[in-house]
């Protein structure tokens, strides 16, 4: 395929691969979330993460980056008070929200979430496994061209970086579980999502009234 067929296909899609990057990265948008809850500009909360390198990253090119990814989750939840809770609610309130962020960025996560995730508190089938990460991606791949084009590898490393995502916020024990587990939402994120009129997105959570 021609590169510039692909750039068409990608510009038409609103599905992209950035979270084989731009992963869950709590710690990272956690420490944003403080600095802007401070009151820095995004210009000064970047200079600061670099400065003090307070990823803990190995390059300045790398730290700027997600320094940079982090604000762009932080402004996709487009409520000050969801990033103040990111800032100092208990991990698990922090967490919640922060995979909400990734929902409200990410078509993919989303999309997963809701139709795989989603559908299983709905239909009170708590058993998950490969099989279900393959059948996601191979409708995805049916329905959208773009994403019928990634490579085996970016989509063997987005089915691990979902499953992760799901370790990380206890829908799964561990990366090996077969059995989701009955998650509750926080009431806190539960309010902001239906003042914000999101409703839809609150099966992703097992929250089913």
């Amino acid at each position: 395929m021609l590169e510039k067929d692909k750039i068409v296909l990608r510009d038409a899609s609103p599905y992209n691969a950035a979270i084989t990057r731009e992963q869950f990265l709590f710690y990272e948008v956690r420490t944003t979330a403080k600095l802007v809850y401070e009151g820095l500009s995004n210009d000064e909360v970047v200079d600061r993460i670099v400065k003090e390198n307070l990823f803990q990253y190995p390059t300045e090119k790398s730290v700027k980056k997600m320094a940079l990814a982090c604000l762009r989750r932080l402004e996709a939840l487009e409520d000050r008070t969801l990033v103040e809770a990111i800032a100092d609610q208990p991990s698990d309130v922090s967490r919640q929200i922060c995979l909400y962020a990734m929902m409200r960025q990410y078509r993919l996560v989303q999309d997963f979430m809701l139709t795989v995730i989603g559908e299983k508190y709905r239909k009170l089938d708590s058993s998950f496994g490969k099989i279900d990460l393959n059948i996601f991606f191979q409708r995805l791949q049916e329905q959208d061209d773009w994403v019928a084009t990634w490579s085996e590898s970016t989509i063997t490393k987005l089915k691990q970086v979902l499953q992760k995502l799901l370790v990380d916020n206890e829908y799964l024990d561990s990366a090996d579980a077969t059995r989701l587990n009955p998650v509750l939402i926080s009431p806190l994120l539960e309010n902001a999502i239906r003042a914000d009129g999101q409703e839809y997105l609150l099966p992703a959570f097992n929250c089913l009234s």
